[in-house]
């Protein structure tokens, strides 16, 4: 199933007022208030990070170079666009969903790891994997662990690549900053909050389950977390339709909802409302796996 157009209007035109709403925030929201700015600027930028997603999937144009392009700019700063590219096609391999080596998103831990981590180590990761953890210091918990992984493969090609055409986008953003009245603290601060919201999205979009097919959740949310997350929160849709724009996911559910909920074995919430009234300061899930087995035993 797509939806393949020679340009999707719906994507180009967000990406444009993302732009725009991101500009406004730090030229002239930061004359007014860094209180109305930094926010601005979070969502903007958490927005991007979701586009940059659809261009990772083919969107808006059917050129691949074209859509990276477009999403170029580090508007949250911290993940090269092409070290995202290429862990996120990773992940959509099914069979290894949740797979604390082999999928690059999880974040379950192999049990024989787990027992080796000091006591704080482990305490920091109980509260990360609570709501209010994950967007609290989820993003450099995130960001230390995706970090050392590639510096485990820092003799990649591939890998050592994303990093260094991440470093003129850098660049630019930086001198951008710099001529704006927004001061570098604050867009800092920015940067994080939006890697905070996009925490909101991951949190428990897959599960451990023997199936494959049970691991990934719908939550029946239509709100601005939705948009936020461009309609991801279908995320089993997205799965078994990856080249599908966002725009078209909500009535690809509402199609046939019992189709997908049949495929995952009902893994579904009504609403972010209802991640937050359950989770915000509990887990729902162990660190390490539950159902790991190593390979040698």
């Amino acid at each position: 199933m797509s939806d393949r157009r020679p340009v999707e209007w719906p994507t180009l035109g967000l990406l444009a007022a993302t732009y725009l709403a991101w500009g406004l925030g730090l030229f002239w929201l930061a004359t007014v208030s860094l209180w109305l700015a930094v926010p601005v600027v979070a969502v903007a930028a958490a927005l991007h990070s979701s586009l940059s997603h659809e261009a990772i999937h083919g969107h808006p144009f059917p050129n691949e170079r074209v859509n990276a392009a477009l999403v170029w700019l580090p508007l949250a700063l911290f993940v090269p666009y092409l070290r995202f590219r290429d862990t996120h096609l990773a992940h959509h391999r099914d069979s290894i969903l949740t797979d604390p080596y082999d999928d690059p998103e999880s974040n379950y831990l192999d049990p024989s790891r787990w027992d080796r981590m000091p006591l704080w180590a482990r305490l920091l990761l109980r509260v990360n994997n609570t709501l209010a953890g994950r967007m609290l210091i989820g993003p450099i918990v995130g960001q230390i662990a995706f970090m050392a992984q590639d510096w485990s493969r820092r003799r990649d090609a591939r890998v050592r690549a994303g990093w260094l055409w991440h470093l003129p986008g850098i660049a630019v953003l930086a001198v951008i900053v710099a001529l704006s009245p927004m001061p570098l603290w604050a867009y800092l601060v920015a940067a994080y909050i939006a890697l905070g919201l996009l925490k909101i999205r991951t949190f428990l979009e897959h599960q451990a389950h023997e199936k494959a097919r049970a691991r990934t959740v719908i939550i029946e949310d239509r709100g601005p977390l939705a948009l936020l997350f461009l309609n991801n929160n279908l995320h089993v849709v997205h799965h078994m339709h990856p080249r599908v724009p966002w725009y078209r996911l909500p009535q690809v559910y509402a199609r046939n909802p019992g189709r997908y909920l049949a495929v995952n074995e009902g893994y579904r919430y009504r609403s972010y409302a209802e991640v937050f009234a359950r989770y915000l300061w509990r887990a729902k899930d162990p660190v390490p796996h539950p159902l790991w087995r190593s390979p040698q035993g």
